[in-house]
């Protein structure tokens, strides 16, 4: 369950209060993580809607004389309105910090409403630039590994045809981040037709770029790039050795490492 760190709550300046408004009184949610919404699934939620009515209210806030701002609902919102409804169920809170509105807003897509992984990563990184975030501190808030939310910024750094491609094809978080390997966008696209075309698994995907790899930098390069793999333990023991060294000498110390794929992640705490 992902949820808001005790140590730094969402500051509310009124008790939230449950009522019906008019739906043609809300206004977008400007810090609205989702990009990418699915005309059959709001049907679908439509024609529930219609049977059954809205069952989880919409989060607003007040904007203006007698105007919302939406935090968290949209596709709800959306197939509401689909829907025939004038109306709508609403939590309304009265905070006025659009850092802890922008955190809600991931909060209710993480929880409720399946982002993809790219809308994910783009809202990570709009609460980091627009709204202050630390990874550290972003993490802490989600509930997350401090490793998860930087890979999830690094799969930003594809292309935007990539990423379009990877979203219409369906494929995975795992795949998108095989291709991060490759740093010449017509050779990631090039990969890309042969995956979709051929439904490659992950690992297919990573053995193709492998080969890839071999092709546009030779072999004797990627036996450098393999041996320097190798290398990888022996970088990561000599570390271990210096922060047992220091932990010899009586003060606390905590090593530890993650293999995050395409590169190896080292912490190490040293108590003051």
């Amino acid at each position: 369950m992902i949820r808001l760190a005790r140590q730094e709550p969402v500051r509310i300046t009124r008790k939230p209060t449950l009522e019906m408004i008019s739906i043609f009184a809300i206004r977008p949610n400007p810090y609205q993580p989702r990009k990418y919404f699915s005309d059959e699934a709001i049907a679908d939620l439509a024609d529930s809607i219609r049977q059954i009515g809205l069952l989880q209210p919409i989060n607003v806030r007040r904007a203006g004389e007698g105007g919302y701002e939406l935090i968290a609902g949209e596709r709800r919102l959306r197939a509401c309105k689909l829907a025939g409804l004038t109306e709508i169920k609403a939590i309304i809170l009265d905070s006025a910090y659009d850092r802890d509105i922008a955190m809600i807003a991931m909060i209710e897509n993480l929880q409720r409403e399946n982002l993809h992984f790219f809308e994910e990563a783009e809202g990570y990184q709009s609460l980091i630039r627009e709204h202050g975030f630390t990874q550290e501190e972003l993490a802490t808030r989600l509930a997350k590994n401090q490793s998860t939310v930087a890979n999830k910024l690094r799969i930003l750094k594809l292309p935007r045809p990539v990423k379009e491609k990877i979203i219409a094809g369906g494929l995975t978080e795992r795949h998108a981040r095989a291709l991060l390997r490759l740093h010449n966008e017509e050779a990631q696209l090039r990969l890309l037709e042969h995956v979709c075309e051929r439904g490659l698994s992950v690992k297919a995907t990573e053995e193709l770029v492998e080969k890839e790899l071999l092709h546009l930098y030779g072999e004797e390069k990627e036996n450098n790039l393999i041996r320097m793999r190798c290398n990888y333990k022996i970088y990561v023991n000599t570390l271990r050795k210096c922060a047992d060294k220091i932990a010899a000498m009586g003060v606390d110390t905590d090593f530890r490492f993650e293999d995050q794929g395409d590169y190896i992640q080292v912490v190490v705490k040293i108590a003051k």
